[in-house]
């Protein structure tokens, strides 16, 4: 397990920097104009249903069964229902490419209803939307594939897949956009490219494995028939946060042009915390949570969620405050060249601020969630979530016109508030969180530190860049920053008692995660400070 997170995690972090230097190319070359923003409206929708059909539903229903057959009937009823659930998904997902290529002018209406007003912006995103969408149906693949390597503890392959999708975006926009119309047909060839490169990948890795897939005929068996119902409150769940995405984007397409553009670069720098953290802490927390609950240690369940929640807080306080109180700087040293000016910086880094406000509770969603999924509870989730899109949609609503690109990311925070209250909330009613006495007393002094941390961050960060001319000097004082900022942070922790360092050994050896006769060790256990 410990050698497949390091891989997994490893491969996560390429990918990531890789991520950021390909947006820091976007940004020189398009800046926050209207190139930017049809590109980044054709990226969302691949990206919409990838997350819809390829990840999250799909692998929380596919990888649990093609593991359990591989366990105990073997590779080839693993491999045979693999064959089938690929060559259904095949043939579905062929239908879905096929028909919005030919609907693509409506859909784009539906995402982007702003850019009707511009003609040629209109036209722009059709055509680029039309080039990136076939990836839908090979990276919905591909996640299939990734499952049955999981599912062999076969990690290196799935997780080196996703790098691809940044190399090729650089290479294609560094090197494709002197043949083609603009740079943004340049990077939505390199989005196909890139997920024809992932599956080949993927498959010859499958192959070697042992799983080769070959080309199936489309059935749908009772398998296939017991997994779509399986991933059926999975795909509920996400649409949910997928409309949250989608209201912003056809939100900012009414608003002046660059929009688009300036919300996808803030949502980027955010996205980096909340997919570390977020994500980490809900996949380790519902297998351990699940096991409890099963075996009715309701106790330990209340404990465990506990700790997550304080891990949770101890991380994303100081990186809400640091994306609040220094999201200029982040923004002009990371992105603050050629075409994207100290402007575009600037009003980015207003819409990365509102972002900053919303991200605990951004994660705080994935930690509460398991504690009803552990429990079967699937409907709960998503009844609140619900509301949640429904506030998001009035506030957006509201708030475009007075805060103009402000506006779309102030109320995706305020959604998510509203969302983890609420979650947390029904929580409450059920008996299932019960705040200890040790969660409470570490609360306030995480934010007394973190608000120290903010206010040394406040204090040097405009002497810093000040000095800082060209993009080499920005780099390195955001580097600075970011160091003075963690000290304060640690130094701040120790001082108010937030958080005792000797913790950190206990939590990563093996002794501290299971007891001697392997069983999980009871969290409430934590050696209080």
């Amino acid at each position: 397990m410990i050698r497949g997170i390091l891989t997994v995690g490893g491969w996560t972090m390429a990918s990531r920097i890789l991520g950021f230097v390909r947006d820091m190319t976007i940004a020189a070359i398009l800046g926050a104009g209207p190139v930017a923003d049809a590109f980044f409206v054709a990226l969302k929708l691949p990206n919409l249903f990838r997350r819809l059909f390829g990840e999250g539903a799909f692998n929380a229903a596919f990888v649990p069964a093609f593991s359990g057959l591989l366990a105990t009937e073997g590779p080839d009823s693993a491999r045979r229902f693999a064959r089938e659930t690929y060559g259904a998904m095949t043939f579905w997902l062929l239908f879905v490419t096929i028909v919005g290529e030919m609907a693509m002018p409506g859909v784009v209406r539906v995402i982007a209803p702003g850019f009707a007003a511009t003609p040629e912006k209109f036209a722009l995103a059709v055509d680029l939307t039309r080039i990136t969408f076939p990836y839908v149906l090979l990276i919905c693949l591909a996640a299939l594939v990734s499952g049955m390597l999981n599912g062999m503890e076969r990690y290196t392959a799935a997780a080196a897949s996703y790098v691809l999708f940044n190399v090729i975006g650089i290479a294609c926009m560094l090197w494709l956009t002197p043949y083609t119309p603009t740079a943004g047909h340049a990077l939505s060839w390199g989005v196909t490219i890139s997920g024809l490169a992932q599956l080949g990948l993927l498959i010859w890795a499958a192959k070697r494995a042992g799983m080769g897939l070959g080309f199936p005929r489309p059935r749908l068996t009772p398998q296939v028939r017991l997994l779509l119902k399986r991933m059926a409150p999975g795909l509920i769940g996400a649409g949910v946060t997928q409309l949250n995405l989608a209201v912003d984007v056809i939100v900012a397409s009414l608003l002046p042009a660059g929009t688009v553009s300036l919300l996808y670069y803030a949502d980027r720098i955010q996205q980096l915390p909340l997919g570390v953290i977020g994500t980490a802490v809900g996949t380790a927390l519902l297998p351990l949570l699940s096991r409890q609950v099963r075996g009715g240690e309701a106790a330990a369940a209340i404990a465990t969620l506990n700790r997550a929640i304080e891990y949770t807080l101890v991380l994303t306080l100081p990186a809400a405050l640091a994306l609040m109180v220094s999201a200029y700087p982040i923004m002009w040293a990371l992105f603050g060249r050629g075409a994207f000016d100290a402007e575009s910086a600037r009003l980015s880094g207003q819409a990365l601020a509102a972002y900053g406000l919303g991200l605990p509770a951004f994660v705080l969603v994935k930690v509460l969630a398991p504690g009803f999924f552990a429990r079967g509870d699937t409907a709960t989730p998503v009844k609140i979530g619900m509301i949640a899109v429904a506030i998001n949609l009035a506030l957006n609503v509201a708030l475009m016109a007075p805060l103009r690109h402000i506006g779309p990311a102030m109320a995706t925070s305020v959604a998510a508030i509203f969302n983890v209250g609420g979650l947390a909330w029904v929580l409450y009613r059920q008996g299932h969180l019960a705040p200890d006495a040790l969660l409470r007393r570490r609360v306030g002094r995480m934010l007394l530190a973190a608000l120290a941390m903010a206010g040394a961050l406040y204090a040097i960060q405009d002497r810093l860049f000040a000095m800082a001319t060209h993009d080499l000097a920005r780099a390195l004082a955001l580097a600075v920053l970011v160091t003075a900022g963690l000290f304060a942070y640690v130094v701040a922790t120790q001082l108010t008692g937030a958080y005792d360092l000797r913790e950190i050994p206990r939590m990563l050896s093996r002794r501290r995660l299971r007891g001697n006769d392997g069983s999980a060790i009871n969290p409430a256990r934590t050696p209080e400070t």
